[in-house]
């Protein structure tokens, strides 16, 4: 619950802060997740018991879900068409290079000064953001006043709620058990009623009209796809390397890092050719490498090679630095610009959305 309890609060409020971010402002919205972010960084660390901690990685993860669901829409909205596939090619880089760095970083953290700086780390790292942030970050323009749709909030944030925990358990409670069917049950009849109030309500929180763009729909029902292939294989292969070929942890965690390591290197360029060639020829050709990826890893046997399997997860590196910066390039470039925070928020949810379906489908074939 240390875990998730944040996976899925921040999954859950994603397109809440994505439509906060374009009534209320971009910079407003993203600085105070920061902020929030980092306090929560402190009290976590400073936990007295394990239920105080799970409650502060709650509070962490409204002031993440605050980052995660704006900082696309800041990116899109202060560059222009031209420039806005590398600008999110460096993004996507940045996310390699914490996924490579962050776990060895928090392993030298925890072994020499015990798991509380693992939280503690936050806070100066946050302190400069908070400030480099409130001073370069340009202001959003001003939006005319709305009302914000509680009810499509409301119903938005408890379907996927409902809808997440479901799938982070359902294979320890049983896909057929009562508790499970009956929660998918109420998953589809929120979302049933979000659509029915969306359609209804003059300020709707998610603007429906937006998937009738088939740019927009299908791009984002790709990445949902690309989070889910990406994630079977971060939760199996740890699996692989420590029941079947008994390897220490550090050695395994080299080989993972080389898919992690290759889309650091790929996605700004991936990113700077979507500028001048379009996203559908790069992001497909990425979507095409990960499936050869995952074909080569499911052939892995019992003595395997180490280097053909540190280039299988390379190859899947690659794919995914192909797809993801055209991808959100295309998400992104498909919106209005007042609409650019409900883009991002939705591109965010399939990012989350598709990390647990990942785990709970390959876990349950597993």
């Amino acid at each position: 619950w240390v875990i998730m309890s944040y996976l899925v609060v921040i999954s859950s409020l994603l397109l809440i802060y994505g439509r906060l971010g374009d009534m209320l402002g971009h910079k407003k919205v993203y600085v105070t997740g920061f902020v929030v972010f980092t306090l929560a960084s402190a009290l976590c660390g400073a936990a007295p018991t394990l239920p105080a901690l799970i409650a502060f990685r709650v509070v962490q993860a409204l002031g993440a879900g605050m980052m995660m669901a704006i900082g696309p829409a800041i990116v899109a909205a202060v560059f222009p068409p031209r420039e806005r596939g590398r600008a999110l090619g460096l993004i996507g880089s940045t996310v390699a290079s914490a996924l490579a760095l962050g776990p060895a970083i928090g392993g030298v953290l925890s072994d020499h000064f015990g798991w509380r700086a693992v939280f503690y780390i936050n806070l100066p790292i946050g302190i400069i953001a908070i400030a480099a942030a409130s001073i370069i970050i340009r202001k959003s323009a001003e939006t005319k006043r709305q009302k914000f749709d509680f009810a499509g909030a409301g119903t938005a944030f408890f379907g996927q709620l409902t809808l997440l925990l479901t799938l982070s358990h359902g294979q320890s409670w049983g896909w057929a058990s009562p508790r499970v069917l009956l929660l998918f049950l109420v998953t589809a009849v929120l979302i049933t009623g979000f659509i029915f109030i969306e359609k209804r309500v003059p300020d709707p929180m998610v603007d429906l009209t937006l998937f009738r763009n088939r740019l927009f729909s299908m791009a984002n029902l790709a990445a949902l796809f690309n989070f889910m292939a990406q994630f079977s294989v971060i939760f199996l292969m740890p699996f692989y390397f420590e029941k079947v070929r008994h390897l220490d942890p550090s050695y395994a965690g080299l080989i993972l890092s080389a898919s992690p390591l290759v889309i650091l290197l790929v996605a700004p360029v991936s990113g700077y050719l979507s500028d001048r060639m379009g996203s559908r020829l790069l992001s497909s050709l990425g979507m095409s490498l990960i499936t050869l990826s995952l074909f080569l890893l499911s052939r892995l046997g019992v003595s395997t090679p180490y280097i053909p399997i540190a280039l299988s997860l390379a190859l899947m590196g690659l794919g995914v630095g192909l797809f993801q910066s055209p991808n959100s390039n295309a998400i992104m470039g498909s919106v209005p610009r007042q609409r650019l925070g409900i883009a991002s928020g939705m591109l965010a949810s399939m990012r989350n959305i598709g990390m647990v379906m990942g785990v709970a489908i390959s876990g349950a074939v597993f």
